[in-house]
């Protein structure tokens, strides 16, 4: 028996959500309530345009009305990190838990974009499409959240100074 064209992004689709949310469980859920509505909703998916892109608008849709509708459910789950023990050995874990806590710190329109762009590898017209947002907002989110990422990983708190012009 063939498999349906959604699930071969079930994988991006909860890699995504889990940098999303930060936390396993909680992105189950999103890539479920994505996959609910996509399947509901699939007579409006065109032929011939990208599934994945419209699979991650779903996705992008689903997560701000949970994020409206359980603000603070949300925001207790981004700030409980796993505690790991971690060997000394293990410099790739360590790098990656940085990595996610920095991706954390970020505003969620930076973090959705550097997500969709450097992790999912859609183009910036795919990202601007399923975040609903032009291209040009697309650039410079992913150009202050790069640079914020930058600040944060070495040892700053990503906040830009701001120069005094006379």
């Amino acid at each position: 028996m063939d498999s349906h064209p959604i699930e071969r992004h079930i994988p991006r689709l909860r890699r995504y959500a889990r940098a999303l949310v930060g936390d396993r469980y909680a992105a189950d859920d999103l890539v479920q309530d994505t996959l609910e509505r996509a399947w509901n909703k699939l007579h409006l998916w065109r032929e011939g345009s990208d599934m994945r892109a419209w699979l991650f608008a779903i996705m992008h849709n689903v997560f701000v009305n949970q994020v409206r509708s359980r603000r603070q459910e949300v925001e207790r789950n981004m700030e409980e990190l796993p505690v790991i023990a971690v060997r000394g050995t293990q410099g790739q874990e360590l790098e990656m838990m940085d990595m996610d806590r920095a991706l954390a710190a970020l505003p969620e329109d930076q973090r959705a974009v550097i997500l969709l762009v450097a992790v999912e590898q859609l183009t910036y017209e795919e990202t601007s499409k399923a975040l609903a947002v032009p291209i040009g907002t697309v650039m410079s989110r992913l150009s202050r959240g790069r640079e914020r990422l930058r600040q944060i990983t070495a040892g700053g708190d990503g906040l830009t100074s701001l120069k005094l012009v006379k």
